[in-house]
């Protein structure tokens, strides 16, 4: 359980990275003539780069407090966030009728939940 807890946290936080890194460092007009980033359009820069941000947070949250053993409770509490941040992203793309990036995001978010799970049980 402990392998499968790594693999998947490890697996979350690079797409947290890469969306992290794409969001904070790409600009919004170029994010939103991209497939998926058609959101981007209507969102402000600032919010564009917060979710950029709230994204790199996240992977960094999803693994160094279990390395380092420092606030490990940080791990499902950054995995709660990241499921509340996949919810909106689906009505997001829902709205847009994106309906296959709705099942890439529910897929996050089911990955999140066992993380949440899977720390809060142990």
């Amino acid at each position: 359980m402990n392998l499968a807890l790594w693999i998947t946290a490890g697996l979350l936080a690079a797409v947290a990275l890469l969306g992290g890194i794409t969001k904070t460092f790409i600009p919004k007009e170029k994010l939103a003539a991209q497939h998926g980033g058609e959101w981007t359009g209507n969102a402000g820069t600032g919010f564009v780069k917060t979710l950029g941000i709230l994204e790199l947070l996240a992977a960094v949250g999803l693994i160094l407090p279990t390395v380092l053993d420092i606030a490990p409770f940080m791990v499902p509490v950054t995995a709660l966030c990241w499921i509340l941040l996949m919810v909106g992203a689906m009505v997001t793309h829902g709205r847009l009728g994106q309906f296959k990036l709705v099942m890439v995001n529910s897929i996050y978010l089911l990955l999140a939940a066992f993380i949440a799970g899977g720390h809060l049980a142990a």
